[in-house]
């Protein structure tokens, strides 16, 4: 188990790159596996996740390859999935089991999908129905609608299928990458508000550009998509990532810092965007521009947050972190689905920054962190949850004395460069 040592460091100043998006960077390898002929996905994200979409999409019968010289995915696509030799690992990526079990509907015969120990304890019960609706075959294997995942295969019907918008936005997305390959008309009735909106527009736009057509609702609870459509190929762009980039901002207003990162798109469908109007809710200076963001420290305490995170789920750690440095009370609502990420999100928040001396508390759906405190150094443990690692990373930047963060490797799954874009700014972070 890999550890990272961070001291508390007094500024960071420079410039970084976002990493790529890691949603986007799915959402393209998919769309273009399904489309016939050559797609070009630039600057792409090459983590632990997007290798589990690549390597599933290959085993279904898309030929994807790496070239160097463009910093491009070079994606030849399938008409129509095969069935996959093996089981199909998707490590502990939410978005590679829920997206592909629709895909590999698809396919003439049984696929298999499974994880690590993180990922076979989410819910997929909600598709699982969904997809039985619309005459595909899927089933959990233990029963409990949870992964593994067994797809018989044998296409998708079409048809009606109602599901809830508060587990998963994730399902939705699924069933508008497959719903456009089915027999007949699909129609897409979401049954409870629909969290996390941004996400299911992101597949939208990812579908527009390979030349699917998909009606929808203003509010996005009802989902019309033709039958018999062919995907096109087409070039992608992969944008920056707020989601990952939004862990560099916080620990710039942490240490009162100025940092800058690129690569972070003004005009984005990107939910999680909304940490730049929370950070500065909070106090400090940020400034943006078409293609980059950067935040001024002003050495003034930062105040506390009420904030509703329901749409953008990803941005509760980090938020967590900036507010053990408020001055007061700040409450996080809308938190509930963060019991079923990598880790119970919500555990493992109090656990963690109660060692450095904060107090949290959580209920059911919100959390209410006591900021103000004198952070101290401490030993903490990742729960192997990418997000978690990162969050008590940025808080230790500011805890007194050196933090020892324990299962620092899951970071691997969204932003492998972490550690090292932290440090090209003056983190006092040593090994990870």
């Amino acid at each position: 188990m890999a550890t990272l040592a961070v001291k508390k460091t007094e500024r960071l100043e420079g410039t970084v790159k976002a990493p790529p998006s890691k949603a986007y960077t799915h959402r393209a390898v998919i769309a273009a596996s399904l489309s016939k002929g050559k797609s070009i996905i630039k600057y792409p994200l090459r983590c632990s996740d997007t290798e589990a979409t690549i390597k599933a999409c290959s085993m279904l019968g898309a030929k994807i390859e790496w070239s160097e010289k463009e910093k491009a995915l070079i994606v030849e696509g399938f008409a129509k999935p095969k069935v996959p030799d093996n089981i199909i690992d998707c490590r502990g990526s939410g978005s590679t089991i829920r997206f592909l079990a629709s895909v590999c509907a698809l396919a003439e015969g049984v696929s298999v999908l499974t994880g690590n120990k993180s990922l076979r304890r989410r819910p997929m019960q909600p598709l699982i129905d969904a997809l039985n609706q619309l005459g595909a075959r899927c089933l959990s294997a233990k029963n409990d609608g949870k992964p593994p995942i067994i797809v018989l295969g044998g296409g998708v019907r079409g048809g009606e299928a109602s599901l809830v918008g508060n587990v998963s936005s994730q399902f939705i997305s699924s069933l508008l990458f497959a719903a456009p390959k089915a027999e007949r008309e699909t129609r897409i009735v979401v049954n409870t508000s629909l969290e996390s909106k941004s996400y299911v527009e992101m597949t939208l736009n990812t579908l527009k550009a390979h030349n699917i057509k998909v009606e929808y609702s203003q509010g996005f609870d009802r989902f019309l998509v033709p039958c018999n459509q062919e995907y096109m190929p087409t070039s992608h762009f992969i944008e920056g990532d707020y989601s990952s980039a939004a862990f560099l901002l916080a620990a710039a207003s942490i240490t009162n810092s100025k940092v800058r990162v690129s690569g972070l798109k003004r005009q984005t469908l990107q939910g999680d965007k909304i940490i730049v109007d929370i950070i500065r809710k909070m106090g400090v200076a940020v400034s943006s521009d078409e293609d980059s963001v950067e935040v001024s420290g002003s050495g003034e305490k930062l105040k506390p947050i009420n904030v509703d995170l329901r749409d953008s789920p990803d941005l509760v750690p980090v938020c967590a972190a900036l507010a053990c440095f408020a001055q007061g009370e700040s409450l996080i609502i809308g938190v509930g689905r963060l019991r079923f990420k990598e880790s119970d999100r919500l555990v493992a928040l109090a656990s963690e920054l109660d060692k450095m001396g904060v107090n949290i508390t959580a209920s059911e759906d919100s959390m209410v962190i006591e900021g103000g405190a004198k952070l101290r150094g401490a030993h903490l443990f990742s729960h192997r949850d990418h997000r978690i690692a990162m969050a008590c990373a940025v808080a230790a930047l500011g805890a007194e004395g050196e933090t020892v963060i324990h299962g620092i490797e899951c970071i691997k799954k969204s932003y492998p460069n972490f550690v090292q874009d932290l440090k090209s700014l003056g983190g006092k972070l040593f090994g990870g």
